[in-house]
């Protein structure tokens, strides 16, 4: 039984607006997408990265630059997440009682705690989903620009990792591309299996926008 971990990682940094895609920059001195990886280097078996084929050699060398020691390996990514996921799906042999964790690369702030509770749920109950409740107002905009309050203490913020019956994930990957897949979570859930939620973390953030950046860099100085 393996804990097989997919980080994916192709975003090209538009909104971030920096020289470099936001998983390249530095957090406290290491890039953003090398502290996720070593966050998963405890409980995987193995790990697969996902980069853009522009990006590979770039990671390579912050990878000799930086001294990573966490064995992983590349896998070039889609035009899509979904593609990009299904590509690193595609490279593996699963077997029943395999896991599969799929995590953001620009999530570094992850908790091991976390990690070990996302992979012990999904063994048990077939998938593990962090999620967080949704604290600002929400309100739903209908297509005449009216708008209606939505109850938030029935919402939750979802986050990653995402972690699921390894079998029944890459069965779910072969059916066929939805507009409405989000995450991984929805994919799952459209092959007809169950999502099982599980607690997530606030400092779980991601790394959108150069103020997502500073805030990260405040959490990990106040540890």
């Amino acid at each position: 039984m393996r804990n097989i971990t997919i980080i994916v990682a192709g975003g090209s940094g538009t909104r971030f607006g920096a020289s470099l895609p936001k998983q390249f920059l530095l957090l406290a001195g290491k890039p953003v997408l090398m502290r996720t990886l070593e966050a998963f280097a405890l409980q995987s078996s193995e790990i697969i990265v996902v980069l853009p084929e522009a990006h590979q050699a770039l990671w390579q060398q912050l990878c000799d630059e930086h001294r990573c020691c966490v064995a992983h390996r590349v896998v070039g990514g889609g035009d899509t997440r979904w593609q990009s996921v299904k590509n690193a799906l595609d490279t593996l042999v699963v077997e029943p009682g395999d896991v599969i964790a799929v995590q953001d690369g620009v999530r570094p702030l992850l908790s091991q705690h976390l990690v070990e509770r996302a992979f012990a749920v999904a063994r048990e109950c077939g998938s593990a989903v962090p999620a967080v409740p949704v604290t600002d107002s929400i309100r739903q905009v209908e297509s005449d620009g009216t708008s209606h309050i939505v109850p938030r203490a029935v919402l939750r913020a979802v986050q990653t990792p995402q972690v699921f019956d390894a079998v029944k994930l890459k069965s779910a990957y072969e059916l066929p591309f939805q507009s409405f897949y989000t995450d991984d979570a929805s994919v799952y859930e459209q092959a007809g299996n169950r999502v099982t939620l599980i607690d997530g973390e606030t400092t779980n953030i991601k790394i959108t926008h150069p103020s997502d950046l500073v805030l990260a860099q405040n959490l990990l100085s106040d540890e």
